[in-house]
């Protein structure tokens, strides 16, 4: 199967394009596949006049993969990339997001962005996009000139926390104009494309989207920058501690042993790529019941304090189970924004990071 996907490719190197260019180099082709003797593929212009100017080129990859051993059908859509519309401020050229990343030696850092804070966890479900969008709020209510980055690619749900829907803005093609949302700038790749519709890119697609969303926003004067990672230790992970010059990751969990074990693993990761770990952060620590005032500790109580202490990392704080905190999320008003003894646990967990010049 690789091989004759590496064949189909070297076969599609050759059509070469108006501006002299081929279809691999230019980064035209998506979703090129092979199953049962029929290769399906997409070329993906950059805009609808430029897709107009392909049709000969699509003919002729056609044509030359149906020339191949063991294909009997070819299967060809030539498309464009939608322009990303902006809800309101100027209306961008056709701006592509996701594509290969560009080489780029070493890590760099990101111009106006004091320190870059990632948001971690080991598994999903453990409230760190929670943890994220109300860390920004809680830092920016301290008087931070924060930004917000929403890296969970494949699950992207800063917007509706932060109760975003208007798409960015790109007056050039090149350059992104970030949303500003409860004193926070922020961009998430789920602002760019149809809500209901799902990203299904591999890890060099995945890549490049982040290296976009960290190179091309126009973040201006920042003293932290927060990114909201996926769960787990995959591609997204090893991009960020490899071309970006992070300050530290703080590592989210939920007492109980089974996310601990993936928080584990998350730490180890991190500390091999040499990412500093600032600290352990215990969500969904206590419930008190709203009618009786019970206290109850649903997903255990303290394992994440005594991981920190087993692992010689910093334990950072506790963080309530609350219904008001999913109410709040839905809603798209964080929590943090507000008053009371849940907002009061991200405004400590902010001044904690404040303190030891990590915010």
């Amino acid at each position: 199967m690789t091989e004759i996907l590496h064949r189909i490719r070297r076969v599609l190197s050759t059509v070469k394009l108006p501006d002299g260019g081929d279809l691999v180099s230019s980064d035209l082709v998506r979703a090129l596949s092979f199953e049962g003797g029929q290769v399906r593929f997409v070329i993906e212009a950059e805009s609808p006049a430029a897709a107009k100017g392909l049709e000969a080129a699509r003919a002729e990859a056609e044509n030359k993969v149906s020339g191949l051993p063991g294909v009997e059908k070819v299967s060809v859509v030539l498309t464009a990339h939608g322009s990303v519309a902006a809800g309101k401020g100027p209306a961008p050229p056709s701006l592509k997001v996701g594509r290969h990343p560009t080489p780029q030696e070493g890590s760099k850092k990101i111009s106006g962005v004091d320190r870059i804070v990632a948001v971690a966890s080991g598994k999903g479900g453990v409230g760190k996009s929670t943890i994220a969008s109300n860390l920004a709020v809680a830092l920016a209510r301290q008087g931070r000139r924060v930004g917000l980055l929403d890296a969970d690619i494949h699950g992207p749900s800063l917007p509706k926390m932060m109760g975003v829907s208007q798409r960015p803005g790109s007056p050039d093609g090149k350059t992104i104009i970030p949303i500003k949302a409860h004193g926070v700038t922020m961009m998430s790749i789920g602002l760019m494309v149809d809500p209901g519709q799902a990203v299904i890119w591999r890890g060099p697609m995945l890549m490049g989207a982040l290296q976009q969303m960290l190179g091309q926003v126009r973040w201006g004067r920042l003293d932290i920058l927060v990114i909201d990672l996926p769960p787990g230790t995959g591609d997204v992970q090893l991009t960020l501690c490899q071309r970006t010059s992070l300050t530290g990751v703080l590592v989210v969990s939920t007492p109980q042993d089974v996310a601990l074990l993936d928080a584990r693993k998350a730490i180890s990761m991190f500390r091999q790529l040499s990412a500093p770990v600032l600290g352990l952060i215990e969500n969904m620590s206590t419930y008190i019941c709203p009618n009786c005032g019970n206290e109850e500790h649903i997903f255990g109580h303290g394992g994440v304090r005594s991981e920190a202490a087993t692992l010689g990392v910093p334990f950072l704080g506790e963080i309530p189970l609350a219904s008001e905190v999913r109410v709040a999320g839905d809603s798209g008003v964080p929590i943090a924004g507000r008053e009371g003894r849940v907002p009061d646990a991200y405004l400590a967990l902010a001044a904690r990071l404040i303190a030891g010049g990590m915010a």
